[in-house]
């Protein structure tokens, strides 16, 4: 490990100059010597290191998430190639380009960080050697080895014997109980953090054998932070701890705000905004608009959890637009099939006319029969025409045909007795 901290010894003078700058304000406020100066100088070191380090992580959640989506057809390439690696690895690296990313993309955060990690180690490896480095002099150098955390001292470590632990101005328990402590909050911390990813943010609709490898990491990173974190200073530990936890937080912000598709933190969130859409009628932030715009652009791409989000906006007499604005719509009730077209064909449903009775029939007959005396009534192709049975027989045609008789006059409509049940036309 020294060995390693050495090779990045020439960021341990910026490092150093940020711890100094964050204890001068801390211990004029709880004193320059104590644990709490020289504990939070670390823990806003590494808060100052993750703010900025956000670009990287938003370039890490889209690359993992394009690494997810292309695991399909990487199994493909490599079932198609397996007997050419050549062959197979430009296949990679040209879908990879398609894609607009690789698989390091992924470990941009870690690979950032690891320079200040190492850096942090060899200040304070030599902080508990008593040999100064960077910008901290005689006078930091004994405040710091002064500094204990709950009993323990800043530099030592559990690994360390009970006569170089008494130099420190502590004992062998205190600091074995502090540092076991520490190293079980950060590999609990470590293990959450992948966890929550397994179960909430991985889409459920692909099983690929990227979730396997995911699964295999959530359980060997914890191990490994335990097996190394014995031989790390107690400064070095809340440093990790406090890296950990704050990844931890930004995790569960990324997992409930934006959430990947297919995930069932995706399903969760969707029910947020649809509550939230019916409440308000409209999409009201700039992110809501982003996911509904998304949602909208997919069309028949869209998974079942978007499918179900936008049938609920379509009953409740709302139509998402391209935009991501959400408007009242005209056509309601109107629902999607599993591959997202209209499952009505866009349109509502006929109803059907109510069958009436025999006695309503009958009645309706009589008054159109009372009706028809005062008016004719219009002819319809279903109703048999009388007009032939009851016009004046006229002059033959040559033909021999007799021909066709006029139409009848109201009195003669009105000379036929009872009333007259309409003939419904024969049932094919």
């Amino acid at each position: 490990m020294d060995t390693i901290a050495s090779i990045f010894s020439f960021i341990t003078t910026p490092v150093s100059w940020v711890i100094v700058q964050f204890h001068s304000v801390y211990g004029a406020i709880f004193g320059a010597d104590t644990g709490w100066a020289w504990g939070l100088s670390i823990v806003s070191l590494v808060i100052l290191i993750r703010i900025c380090l956000i670009p990287l992580f938003v370039k890490q959640i889209k690359a993992t998430r394009a690494m997810q989506t292309l695991q399909p057809e990487m199994k493909k390439i490599q079932e198609r190639y397996k007997n050419d690696k050549q062959r197979q690895s430009e296949e990679m690296m040209k879908m990879y380009k398609e894609a607009g990313t690789n698989p390091l993309s992924s470990c941009l955060p870690i690979l950032a960080q690891s320079p200040f990690f190492f850096a942090l180690y060899h200040v304070l490896n030599s902080i508990a050697s008593n040999d100064t480095i960077g910008v901290i002099n005689n006078r930091l150098l004994e405040s710091a080895q002064k500094a204990h955390i709950f009993g323990a001292p800043l530099a030592a470590k559990f690994t360390d014997n009970s006569n170089k632990v008494e130099a420190l101005g502590a004992s062998l328990t205190d600091v074995r109980v502090i540092t076991a402590i520490m190293i079980v909050l950060m590999s609990a911390s470590q293990f959450y953090t992948q966890r929550q990813l397994m179960t909430k943010n991985v889409d459920t609709t692909v099983k690929t054998p990227f979730m396997q490898q995911q699964k295999m990491l959530m359980y060997v990173f914890p191990i490994m932070f335990a097996v190394f974190g014995i031989n790390f200073p107690v400064g070095v530990l809340v440093y990790w701890l406090t890296t950990n936890v704050w990844t931890m937080g930004q995790q569960m912000y990324v997992i409930h705000n934006n959430p990947t598709p297919g995930s069932k933190a995706q399903a969760s969130y969707l029910e947020r905004l649809q509550k939230h859409v019916l409440k308000h009628g409209k999409t009201r932030s700039r992110g809501e608009k982003a996911i509904v715009k998304a949602i909208v652009a997919k069309g028949r791409d869209r998974n079942e959890f978007e499918r179900k989000f936008i049938n609920g906006l379509n009953k409740a007499g709302l139509a998402a637009q391209s935009d991501g604005n959400v408007v009242k719509s005209e056509v309601s009730n109107v629902v999607e099939a599993e591959d997202g077209t209209p499952a009505t064909g866009g349109a509502p449903k006929r109803q059907q006319p109510k069958r009436q009775s025999k006695s309503r029939r009958q009645s309706g007959s009589a008054q159109g029969a009372a009706k028809a005396a005062g008016e004719s009534e219009p002819k319809t192709s279903l109703t048999k025409s009388d007009e032939t049975q009851d016009a004046k027989p006229g002059p033959k045609p040559a033909g021999g045909k007799p021909a066709s008789g006029g139409t009848r006059s109201k009195a003669q409509s009105g000379q036929r007795k009872g009333p007259q049940r309409p003939k419904s036309p024969s049932k094919k």
